[in-house]
């Protein structure tokens, strides 16, 4: 099914043009850097394998060996970019417990100095291994190696945060490969919507990890609900689509969206209630000590 595309000077629907928020599919999306190169990772090394057969013993496991070690350096770098993306994504995160990159151009570098052994000297098989281990590091760069957004806050509150908001992660992203198992396009754009909306409440409480008691329901309770939901939606659709299940999981779906989004508005509500009250703090004792403000 076509989707609509929509971009900066397109022409805007007229929800658009009166200020709503862009609920689209692509609100908020990048690129995903997990693509074609990751691709050619999984693709350069199977000459090695098919090759390796028509040699003795000896080089038949070199062959193996790197292929082997080239298969998991594309495993680990796309593993790896993924969780950068990730990381990227969200205002508070920490980094990754295990440098996927680091360690896939090192099995990059392993793997081409096993391929380089077999019919080469060991200086040059050293050289491709090193030629290779940079090549890595110059195409798909370095693990994130510092926290994110943790700098002079609460590390309690903001640990706690991040794990409710890794918890949520992981049953926004159940429900999306479920969806995707009816390969329906419709289905999955409006789940996308939703997933978009859950996801600027994640944001705004790692804005503010204040807000995150009030959060923990739908960031727990609700979406594991949901993720259950269209579990079971996914398979009584599977067996019969004409059925009535369709629309009222799309029901489910706009209700949650429309009280995600009203807590979300709730929590910006209030915190600039605090900030306001701040303000008249300061100016109270501005005008005590005698500062007069405009």
């Amino acid at each position: 099914m076509a989707q609509r595309y929509g971009g900066d000077y397109s022409p805007k629907e007229p929800h658009q043009e009166s200020g709503a928020v862009d609920r689209s599919p692509y609100h908020g999306k990048t690129r995903s850097r997990a693509g074609g190169r990751i691709n050619l990772l999984f693709i350069a090394p199977l000459p090695l394998a098919f090759l390796a057969f028509f040699r003795d013993p000896g080089d038949l496991i070199l062959r193996l060996l790197a292929f082997g070690a080239l298969i998991a350096a594309a495993w680990l770098t796309r593993e790896g970019l993924l969780a950068h993306e990730e990381y990227d994504a969200r205002k508070i995160a920490r980094r990754p417990a295990i440098p996927r990159k680091l360690f896939g151009a090192t099995l990059t570098g392993l793997g081409l100095f096993l391929a380089g052994s077999v019919d080469g000297t060991t200086l040059i098989a050293a050289t491709l291994g090193l030629l290779g281990f940079g090549l890595h590091l110059f195409a798909f760069g370095l693990d994130p190696m510092r926290h994110k957004g943790l700098d002079d806050i609460d590390e309690f509150q903001t640990d706690r945060v991040a794990r409710a908001v890794t918890e949520a992660e992981k049953h926004l992203r159940a429900m999306k490969e479920a969806i995707e198992r009816t390969k329906d396009r419709r289905l999955e754009a409006r789940l996308d919507r939703f997933i978009s909306t859950a996801r600027d409440m994640f944001r705004t409480v790692e804005d503010d990890p204040r807000d995150l008691t009030a959060a923990r329901k739908y960031l727990g309770v609700y979406l594991l609900g949901a993720r259950d939901a269209t579990t079971k939606f996914v398979d009584i659709h599977m067996r019969d689509a004409s059925g009535g299940a369709r629309a009222d999981y799309e029901t489910l779906l706009d209700d949650l969206e429309s009280n995600f989004t009203a807590r979300t508005q709730q929590f910006l509500n209030d915190n600039r209630t605090d900030l306001d009250v701040e303000i008249e703090v300061l100016r109270e004792r501005l005008a005590r000590e005698g500062v007069r403000s405009e």
